[in-house]
């Protein structure tokens, strides 16, 4: 893939239901560009949905000072924000006042995997990206990013090939004590990528 031509996917690609958005944006990839013009890539390989208005893990909104505006924001803008100290790397979904975003968890590194190990030094080549907190970091994907939109020229994602519904995992998701049941979690099935969590229900 030709990343520095490629289409991105335009911020309003996520003006719709964040739980589709979820299971759509497996097989796209991040797309990082750094100061100098070198770009870091991994594919998408899992995701989970998070949609307030009938969510009832969103109780947690109120209590992250700034999260319930930044999850009200425009569509595909970044959500970038820190829980139990680790970095995590949300896009806002639904039109402007609708809290509502998908949970980027893991992804493959596609290219500048050394750049990657700078920040995240690792012994097992699957510990580089294969969480939420450690493809932010990996990516180098900081603050800076937060509120900007997902089709801007320091960061992007690039459509996948669609996944048949036989290659795609559906689970619950990670972590959670309400909404723990909901199967918003999707992940490319036997992709060695895919985070180490396991279904809350």
């Amino acid at each position: 893939m030709d990343l520095s031509h490629a289409r991105a996917l335009s911020a309003q690609t996520f003006a719709g239901d964040p739980v589709a958005l979820a299971r759509d944006l497996l097989g796209a990839v991040l797309v990082r560009v750094l100061p100098g013009g070198e770009r870091l890539a991994a594919r998408i390989v899992e995701t989970e949905g998070y949609d307030c208005p009938r969510d009832p893990s969103c109780y947690v909104v109120a209590r992250l000072p700034g999260a319930a505006a930044s999850m009200a924001g425009p569509p595909g803008r970044v959500y970038y924000h820190v829980a139990y100290d680790q970095p995590l790397l949300n896009i806002v979904c639904r039109p402007e006042g609708v809290q509502a975003a998908v949970l980027i968890r893991a992804a493959e590194p596609l290219a500048g995997e050394e750049r990657m190990r700078e920040r995240r030094p690792v012994k097992r080549r699957l510990d580089l990206t294969n969480g939420p907190a450690k493809l932010v970091t990996a990516l180098h994907l900081g603050p800076e990013l937060r509120g900007q939109p997902v089709d801007g020229p320091d960061f992007y994602i690039v459509p996948g090939d669609p996944l048949p519904d036989g290659d795609v995992t559906t689970t619950a998701r990670v972590g959670l004590r309400r909404g723990a049941d909901l199967p918003w979690r999707f992940l490319i099935t036997g992709n060695p990528w895919v985070s180490a969590g396991q279904p809350s229900a």
